[in-house]
Formats: C-alpha cells, sequence, structure tokens
C-alpha cells in the first residue's frame, strides 16, 4: 500500500469521526422543524471539500450517519444525506483552484454563496418531498415558503456560509501545512 493511500485514509477517517460526532455533542444548535442549525457541522466537510472529491464524499456520509445516530428527525437525517451533492461539486471544482479559491477573499465568497446554494436547494427538495406528503411522516402547518424557502432554503445557506468562513479560517490558520497535507494526499 502507497504512503498516500494511508495517509488518504486517516484524513478521510478522521475528518469522518469529527462528522459523526459533532451533531451528537455539539451544544449550539437550533432545531425548527424542518430546518435544523447545528453549528460547524458542515465544517469537516469543507475541509474535505479542500483536499478531494472522494475524502468529501465519505465525510459527507458520515456526516448523515451523525445525525441518524444522534435521533434527529429522519427529514434533517436526510438532509444532512444530501450534503453528498455539494461535497462532491465542490470539490469537483476546487481541484487545482483550491489554493486560488481559498486566497481571494471575492472567489470565497462567491464559491461560498454558489455552494450554499445548491446545498440549500438540495435541502429544500428533500424537505419539499415531506411537505407535499411525496414520503409521509412530517406535517408542517406553515406555508410553503416559509417553513421550505426561507427556514431551510435561506436558512441553509446561511449557516453553510457560516460554516465555510470556520472552514476557511482553520485551513488557512495552519498555512503551509494544509497545502502539504493537500499534495500528500492527492499523489
Amino acid at each position: 500500500m502507497k504512503k498516500s493511500n494511508t495517509l488518504r485514509l486517516t484524513i478521510t477517517a478522521l475528518l469522518t469521526a469529527i462528522a459523526i460526532v459533532i451533531p451528537m455533542v455539539m451544544p449550539i444548535r437550533v432545531l425548527i422543524e424542518p430546518a435544523s442549525f447545528t453549528l460547524a457541522s458542515h465544517v469537516p466537510i469543507f475541509l474535505a471539500m479542500f483536499l478531494s472529491p472522494g475524502i468529501a464524499v465519505a465525510v459527507a456520509l458520515g456526516s448523515a450517519v451523525g445525525f441518524l445516530l444522534a435521533s434527529f428527525p429522519i427529514v434533517i437525517v436526510l438532509r444532512a444525506l444530501s450534503h453528498v451533492l455539494f461535497a462532491y461539486l465542490g470539490a469537483k471544482y476546487l481541484v487545482g483552484r483550491r489554493k486560488e479559491v481559498l486566497t481571494s477573499p471575492v472567489k470565497s465568497t462567491i464559491f461560498s454563496f454558489i455552494i450554499g446554494c445548491v446545498h440549500g436547494l438540495a435541502e429544500m427538495m428533500i424537505v419539499s418531498l415531506f411537505f407535499f406528503g411525496f414520503i409521509p411522516g412530517s406535517g408542517y402547518s406553515e406555508g410553503f415558503f416559509y417553513a421550505v424557502f426561507l427556514l431551510v432554503g435561506v436558512g441553509t445557506i446561511v449557516h453553510s456560509m457560516v460554516d465555510f468562513l470556520i472552514s476557511q479560517f482553520v485551513w488557512t490558520s495552519l498555512g503551509k501545512r494544509t497545502e502539504t497535507l493537500a499534495e500528500k494526499v492527492n499523489k
């Protein structure tokens, strides 16, 4: 086994473990069904996204497991599962552009907003399936605009951008070490 494969597996396992634990222990969370906002729940996914598409998908799947183990309602677990989409697309975009995007305030804000929109749309589609009764389990008395568009859609974009900012801060704070790690993982 190559050294880079062991490193890739280790990084994936560590970020996945953090992604599983955050929904279970994070004290700062807001639950207004169908929305839930757990501070830093996307940070391991974004850090994985900065490394590679494969790692990002694995960590996003682990995050969904964390929400399931934390006994969140099924609509929230499925919303967490939808993170695979934005994680993969974002990581694919960052291949070869990571340093350029993460070091530019304008480019990183635009990237964060676009990824937040993809993230929000995916979660809105999941919640819409419940809202319109295609998947039984939740009856919402609030209107579509409030419950799905504002709470889930707009709320997710804001939450995603905040977690992206935290992730970007962590990544850039570690300086050259993160770039070296990314190079080693992608050999």
